[in-house]
Order: structure tokens, then sequence, then C-alpha cells
């Protein structure tokens, strides 16, 4: 069998998607892009790249690539994910998928007409602590969930972005969706599809940036299940993704940078000092592109589903951006998936 040939748009944080897919026996990585001369052409050098440019579309034009990352700030997102799939590419498109209800809509229609695979980026479902949670969670270990919980903390004046995108006033980037796709996404994964959120923001610690630095978000999803959402670009403090699952028998703590995830359930022993977490061990791969390229190429060769679909992509976008309309209106807001 003759391997796929991989492309990658964007080799900042695309070059773990290059990384993994040169680590998949059935995958070659033929071409690369970047609008950064140097960082492509020292990309090219070191990984033994036979074809780098610097406009996209020359790459999407190869007949030897078979399978596209896009890895490039948000915006782009749409219009290189749409025209890869118009030239019978598969796709792998980093989170958030694109940036308005209207483009998701579309590029959800782009990839049912396509044929071709499309996936995207949301790693977190890929993170060995969060699949364990979602495994102890449905093996019924904290039993009926009541209520689940996860924030994205993550100090954006340490990372604005190449020149600046995501503070750019021209077309500013929603926090809570750029960055709160990942507790969005994870709390859909777990509890399913909220239908209704109300969210309030405020802005006091970037005021430079033209976008509000915190948010939070009371969701309602299926089963009667209540959900918080925190988003914090302004944080002083360590990334982190903590989340917490709370069932009528227990209680799950998981992060995606902590070595081990946390359980407690209604039956373990009181110790002296009262009850106690069980420390259950995993891996630390926050960004487990690896996984996910290892899904993409298995799916394409074996003819199946993805699991983080474009209509999962889609489903996310429009849950964060109905948080960020309900912000601004001062009031609930129902989340509508017309897809």
């Amino acid at each position: 069998m003759s391997k796929l040939g991989a492309g990658v748009i964007g080799l900042r944080m695309g070059r773990s998607h290059l990384e993994a897919y040169r680590a998949h026996p059935d995958v070659e990585v033929r071409a690369v892009c970047d609008l950064d001369e140097g960082r492509l052409r020292e990309v090219a050098k070191t990984y033994g790249v036979p074809f780098a440019t610097t406009d996209y579309r020359e790459l999407l034009e190869r007949d030897d690539v078979d399978v596209v990352s896009v890895a490039t700030p948000d915006h782009s997102h749409y219009e290189m994910a749409s025209e890869a799939l118009r030239k019978g590419k598969h796709v792998l498109c980093e989170k958030p998928m694109v940036t308005t209800v209207e483009e998701a809509e579309a590029l959800v229609e782009e990839a049912r007409r396509s044929g071709r695979k499309f996936m995207v980026g949301q790693v977190c479902r890929y993170a060995p602590g969060f699949r364990m949670a979602k495994h102890l969670i449905e093996r019924g270990e904290i039993g009926e969930l009541f209520f689940v919980e996860s924030e994205y903390a993550h100090d954006y004046s340490r990372v604005p972005g190449v020149g600046g995108w995501r503070k750019d006033p021209a077309r500013p980037r929603e926090p809570f969706l750029g960055g709160g796709c990942h507790p969005v996404d994870l709390l859909r994964w777990i509890a399913g599809d909220p239908y209704e959120v109300f969210a309030y923001a405020n802005h006091k610690v970037l005021v430079d940036w033209p976008v509000d630095d915190c948010t939070i978000a009371i969701f309602k999803f299926p089963e009667d299940v209540l959900g918080k959402v925190l988003v914090s670009i302004g944080c002083k403090r360590p990334y982190t993704m903590r989340s917490v699952f709370w069932g009528d028998k227990g209680t799950i703590i998981a992060d995606n940078t902590s070595p081990y995830i946390q359980i407690y359930r209604e039956d373990f022993k009181v110790g002296q000092g009262g009850p106690e977490f069980a420390r259950i061990p995993v891996d630390t791969a926050s960004h487990n592109v690896r996984k996910e390229v290892e899904e993409l190429v298995g799916a394409i060769l074996e003819d199946r589903p993805v699991e983080t679909d474009v209509v999962e992509g889609a489903k996310t976008v429009v849950a964060c951006l109905a948080a960020v309309d309900s912000t601004r209106k001062g009031r609930p807001v129902k989340i509508e998936y017309r897809f």
C-alpha cells in the first residue's frame, strides 16, 4: 500500500502536526507552507520535506498531497479548509474550526459535498486524563451527573500570536471561542449538547486588548445537567484546564496538565482526616496531536467516521458564540444547531 501524502499549512502550531505525520508508518510528509520564509526553510530542511511554499494554494494543487493540516490563525481556517475540501483533500483543521456561525454551517455543507474526511483539532478529547474521566463516568463510577464544569485559564499577555493576531482590533478574536472552545467541547463530549446559556464577561486585566478577558457561562445540558465554563486570558497563573464532574455517587477532578486525575465516591472509607480523593495516574499528553493524527489516518484508510468531525466542530463553535451573544444581550440565549 502506498503511503498517504500529508501537507501542513502553518508551521508554528503545525510543527506538532508534521511530527505526528512523520511518526505514522502510513504517512509521508510531502509539502509544507508558512508565510515566514525563515521558518519555512528551516522546517523543510530539518525534516527533509521536498516541497515548501508561502502560498497555501500551491500546496493544495499538488496531486501527491492527500491530507492537509490547517494550523494557521483562527480567522483563516474557513478559507483554507474549504478550499482544501474542494481540491479533494482530507482535512485536519485546528480549533476553533471557524469564527462565525455562518462559516460553521457552510463548512459542514462543504465537507458533506466533498466526501472527504474532516477532523477538528479539539485535542482535549485525546488528553489521557479527560479520556479516563469520560470512561469512568460512562462506567457509572460517580453515578448520575448533575453538574459539570471546566475552565480555560491562559495568560495571553505571553502569547499574543504571531504579529499579535490574537489582539488585532481589525478582527477581534473572541477568547470564549478561541480558547473557550476547549472546555465547551470537553463538556459537550461528556454531558451532551447544551441548549441554553447565560454568560457574563468583564475586561479588567488586558485593557489594551479589544475583547473581554474574562467570561463565565452557565449552560443547560440534556437530562437536567447544569454546567459552568470559565475562560480567562488575563489570569496571572500557570495554564490550566481544571475540570470537575459531579455525580450523585461521587466526583472526578481532571486536568490535562496533571499526572493524575482524582476521584471520590460515597463508598470510600473515611480516614482520620475525613473523606479523601483517590488518585489515578495518567499520561500528561495535554496536546496529543499524535493521537489525533492516528485517528484521522485510521478513518481515511478504513473509511470510517471521524470522532471529532465537522459537525462536532460546528456545534462547539455555535455553543461558544451563543455564550458571547449572551454577554452582549444580558440574557439567556437558546443554542440552535442548524445542521
